[in-house]
């Protein structure tokens, strides 16, 4: 198995299990567990592989899918253990948005050969999968909380194809590109970093109209 393909499984299994934690959180039963599970794990990759007009992945191979409902089946029987689900989750997400904003870099950049677009599609890679979850679960999404998230995808998604313009070998730039996306959200998440947020000011009184 190469770095690509273990990456992807990685990331998918991870996600995965974010979303059955978000169906523990509601208490839904086995088939919600599931659901939640495989919309999280897969979501991310079926709207970049539409995006690049290529067969859904995981059509190609349902493997995915049965990943999905295992660490869903695993996740059922032990979510009772973790104490606080939702740090967990949330830790759990940046793994997952880390594993998948290298890898759709390095689908979108195989794919089109565009640096642009390879940024794109680790982006929503990484980030759509949780966006589903969080809206589907009811809870609040991950794009509205105030750490960074977006953006530590698209740093990871950006280095992979800095590694690619620099030769390096492709399981060292997805090594790299996973870390640095990992540091920024974890950062985000251990010491609550945010980009400049807008403030609003009131309107210009461009006086009365004749």
């Amino acid at each position: 198995m190469n770095a690509l393909l273990a990456l992807d499984y990685a990331g998918v299994a991870v996600f995965a299990a974010t979303g059955a934690l978000a169906a523990s959180r509601k208490q839904l039963d086995i088939v919600g567990f599931v659901f939640l599970a495989a919309i999280t794990g897969i979501g991310g990759g079926t709207l970049r592989d539409l995006v690049l007009d290529q067969p859904v992945f995981w059509v190609l191979n349902p493997a995915y899918v049965l990943v999905c409902a295992a660490v869903a089946l695993a996740v059922y029987a032990t979510a009772h253990l973790m104490e606080s689900r939702y740090q967990v989750l949330l830790w759990l997400d940046c793994i997952g948005l880390s594993a998948f904003a290298a890898m759709g870099a390095a689908k979108g950049l195989a794919a089109t050969g565009s640096v642009t677009i390879a940024i794109i599609t680790g982006m929503l890679t990484a980030t759509f999968g949780g966006v589903l979850r969080d809206l589907l679960a009811g809870e609040p999404s991950v794009l509205l909380r105030p750490e960074i998230y977006v953006s530590a995808a698209m740093a990871g998604a950006a280095a992979y194809t800095l590694g690619g313009a620099l030769n390096l070998p492709q399981g060292v730039a997805l090594a790299v590109a996973f870390a640095i996306a990992f540091l920024i959200r974890g950062g985000a998440l251990r010491f609550g970093w945010t980009l400049p947020r807008y403030k609003p000011r009131a309107g210009r009184d461009v006086g009365p109209r004749k």
